[in-house]
């Protein structure tokens, strides 16, 4: 099993970018909730937005009205949706992957970085 993470990059403030996370390997994709961590320069590792198996979706404070977290199971494929960028979003993003009756996410990603800078 393989979480793939892209669509990182450098963007000024209030500007988009939208991540994907690819999932290979990952039998009854739809099983599984899936959600995106970013880890900033200094700071703990933090949950930014989930998606579980019946597309209910979950925002940290900080990200909400701004993030949009969605799912294509055709694609085994996860999007994050980031607009309006603040230069405090700039972290490694990273996806994971948990099987619906677990409690802990088992698959990773390797991480794609996002700067938000002027």
């Amino acid at each position: 099993v393989q979480l793939q993470a892209s669509g990182g990059g450098l963007v000024q403030p209030g500007g988009s970018l939208r991540l994907s996370c690819v999932a290979d390997g990952l039998q009854h994709y739809d099983y599984y909730a899936i959600a995106w961590y970013r880890q900033a320069p200094g700071k703990e590792r933090e949950v930014v937005s989930c998606i579980n198996n019946a597309d209910a979706t979950h925002y940290i404070d900080s990200v909400k009205g701004r993030f949009t977290i969605s799912r294509v199971n055709a694609r085994n494929t996860v999007y994050l949706q980031m607009n309006s960028l603040k230069t405090d979003d700039t972290a490694v993003y990273y996806c994971a992957a948990r099987y619906a009756a677990s409690t802990k996410y088992d698959y990773w990603g390797q991480g794609t970085l996002v700067t938000v800078s002027s």
